[in-house]
């Protein structure tokens, strides 16, 4: 046996000093008879054990595909590229093997290795059930299942209970004593999000988190969760702390939308890879599940493509020449048909009543129409035929006390082989009286080009910009009950293009949005009040706080590159904060619920308010300023810490009482006149200074 090159510099220590060393005997490197070891493995060896194989390493990283294509050898490369495409996004694959049959075809089935089981166990949750195409459903499984399935125990035995855990309060955020608004800041385009509280004098930063999604965020309807996109889908965040209440696997996820009650999310992959059946996917969202997918549609997408009624109970998309309407739970057609409309164009829910409203193109010497379909016996409780019309807009108002439908009318039209083009345009709307009998219907007819419509979300005032771009006016009008609506206001030679109504109505904002825009002004409509005239240079959106009391006007980084950030106005027009931020993208106030309180409390409250002033204003003053905010509350604590203290002594000094009573021979000195007989008054006098004045 040849020795290595290291072994001759080994040095063996002589049995004796006069004995020298012989190189050439083999060392001995047994222990000694009785030698313990008593250092661990653990200790030794920690780096090597970590990479010691373990028995189930070879099992419980392998799946199982059956469903998949049968393909001979020429078809094999593209089958694999396929397969790679789809399962390597869960983790690192390290082996594969495609079993085939004697004349070279692939069985259907596949093993897939990755390098550790937690990407094996995603990809069985994620792709189970997954349709490849029309032919081809994938069925997942570990490998591991299998003999798990084989050894089924003939007795069952009930599961362990789990033990409960504690959900975070949802609607904590509603539970501010002085009824704080939060809002949300995107920087960068998927860099950070930060969540604020709208605190006074300055507002309090609740959450940030860089990376917290990649494109943008969105709050739901109600504002109870907070929505992220990420490449494999959708996440949602709720709680004191925002930690994740759901995740939805959708690659590539783009668009979402709620149901009005928040209990489905509707997500949209325009390049998604579960398949083409499964580009838009509802999902229940307490418990994450995928209720029903769909395929888009064969036209150019709309976003939203499901629209909810009121109650979560109904949604409904519009199809070629018919409306379908499905119903939950079970995600079905309701009635188990759609309904057929031809030349249906468009259609919209009321916010408060399971009605839709939609209207049906003219077609030959058939008129438009616009009908109301109440559900679910789809009974039309009310349409209006009309004539020579080239488009149409639905407008409900919040309260769904009205509908408006905009109608663009043509004086003339010419048909030049697949281009309609029309003349001689003017417009009407349309104004059906929801809660009214038999839902008359009012008309205001327009002639010059509109820019924008709107109408106050609570009360009964609707709002338009009409008008060329040189000569625009905005235009006020109430709607009465019996008689046409009347004229309020009109405002002439604006430069606005944008409407804002206040949440709780009566305010508006009128802007001029856009990269040469920016002006603002605050109107009142109880008498027409012009509370203030602003600008914001290049504003890129307006957003008002849900209560009514703020307005936030911004610059996205997304529209401009300079001077991007938000400003924080009173609904009166006063600024109250400037925040310029680089890289600002988007921000958005939390929503609210409704209120619970009914509207004969609502009024009392408004009735009573004066009771509430000295209160508020009290509050008022000390937020006003944040030194004297933190000197009061230094002052409180002191208090409260003298208070405490003599409270304190005074006890002490009641416990001392018997001992003060047995040291002066029982007589009780605690007051000045407790003992009148034995107490004496002396006067004592006593020379302070003396001063001595010269008086010429």
């Amino acid at each position: 046996m040849a020795k290595k090159k290291g072994d001759e510099k080994v040095n063996h220590a002589p049995q004796s000093d006069n004995e020298e060393p012989n190189y050439d005997e083999e060392p001995d490197f047994d222990d000694p008879e009785g030698f313990v070891d008593d250092i661990p493995d653990e200790e030794l060896l920690a780096d090597l054990l970590e990479q010691k194989p373990k028995e189930s390493d070879s099992y419980e990283n392998v799946i199982v595909v059956d469903g998949c294509p049968q393909v001979g050898p020429e078809r094999l490369e593209k089958l694999q590229s396929v397969i790679n495409k789809i399962f390597s996004k869960f983790g690192k694959i390290v082996n594969e093997y495609y079993p085939t049959q004697e004349n070279g075809v692939t069985t259907g089935y596949i093993f897939l290795e990755y390098s550790n089981p937690q990407n094996a166990a995603e990809a069985v949750k994620a792709t189970n059930n997954c349709k490849l195409d029309k032919q081809h459903t994938f069925l997942v499984n570990l490998f591991t299942d299998f003999k798990k399935y084989s050894d089924i125990p003939k007795e069952w035995e009930p599961p362990a209970p789990q033990p409960f855990k504690v959900q975070s309060d949802l609607q904590w955020y509603l539970m501010d004593p002085d009824a704080y608004d939060q809002f949300l800041i995107g920087i960068g385009t998927g860099v950070a999000l930060q969540v604020w509280q709208n605190t006074l004098p300055e507002p309090m930063l609740l959450q940030e988190r860089p990376n917290w999604t990649e494109t943008y965020a969105a709050w739901s309807p109600l504002g109870t969760y907070l929505a992220t996109f990420h490449w494999r889908g959708v996440a949602l965040w709720a709680g004191p702390k925002f930690s994740q209440f759901q995740k939805f696997f959708h690659p590539e996820a783009r668009f979402i939308a709620f149901s009005p009650c928040e209990n489905y999310i509707v997500t949209f992959s325009p390049t998604g890879d579960r398949g083409e059946d499964k580009k838009l996917i509802i999902w229940d969202i307490r418990t994450g599940q995928e209720k029903r997918s769909f395929p888009p549609p064969d036209e150019y997408v709309t976003w939203p493509v499901f629209r909810w009624s009121k109650d979560d109970k109904y949604f409904a998309r519009l199809g070629a020449d018919m409306l379908s309407v499905y119903e939950t739970p079970s995600f079905g057609l309701l009635d188990k048909k759609s309904i057929k409309i031809p030349g249906i164009r468009d259609f919209s829910w009321s916010p408060t009543d399971n009605i839709l409203a939609y209207w049906v193109a003219e077609d030959k010497d058939v008129p438009a129409r616009v009908t109301l379909l109440e559900l679910p016996n789809r009974t039309e409780i009310r349409s209006k035929n009309l004539f020579s019309v080239a488009d149409c807009k639905i407008h409900w108002q919040k309260s769904g006390d009205y509908l408006c439908v905009k109608v663009d009318r043509y004086s003339k039209v010419k048909k030049d082989k697949n281009e309609i083009k029309y003349s001689g345009m003017y417009y009407n709307f349309e104004i059906f009286h929801m809660r009214e009998k038999e839902i008359p219907v009012d008309s205001v007819e327009i002639k010059e080009p509109i820019q924008a419509f709107a109408w106050e979300p609570v009360g009964s005032k609707f709002a338009i910009i009409h008008g060329d771009t040189a000569n625009m006016c905005i235009s006020f009008y109430q709607v009465n009950t019996g008689q046409a609506p009347t004229l309020l206001r009109k405002f002439e030679r604006q430069t606005f293009n944008h409407l804002f109504w206040s949440p709780s109505g009566q305010f508006i904002v009128v802007a001029n949005l856009g990269l040469t825009g920016g002006a603002l002004e605050f109107l009142d409509t109880n008498d027409f009040t012009i509370m203030n005239v602003s600008d914001h240079y290049q504003m890129s959106g307006i957003e008002w706080d849900p209560t009514g009391r703020f307005v936030v006007t911004g610059v996205s980084s997304l529209k401009s590159k300079i001077d991007t950030g938000y400003y924080i106005w009173s609904f009166q027009g006063k600024i109250i904060r400037r925040v310029m931020k680089e890289n600002f993208a988007q921000f958005n106030w939390r929503p609210r619920p409704p209120t619970l309180l009914s509207e004969k409390q609502q009024k009392d409250i408004k009735k009573n308010l004066k009771k509430y002033y000295s209160q508020f204003e009290s509050k008022d003053r000390m937020r006003s300023s944040k030194a004297s905010k933190e000197l009061v509350a230094k002052r409180t604590e002191q208090m409260k810490k003298y208070i405490e203290y003599r409270e304190l002594k005074q006890q002490e000094w009641n416990e001392q009482k018997p001992r003060r009573l047995e040291l002066r021979n029982y007589v009780d000195t605690d007051g000045l006149e407790t003992d009148s007989v034995n107490s004496v008054e002396e006067v004592v006098e006593f020379f302070v200074k003396e001063e001595q004045t010269v008086i010429e």
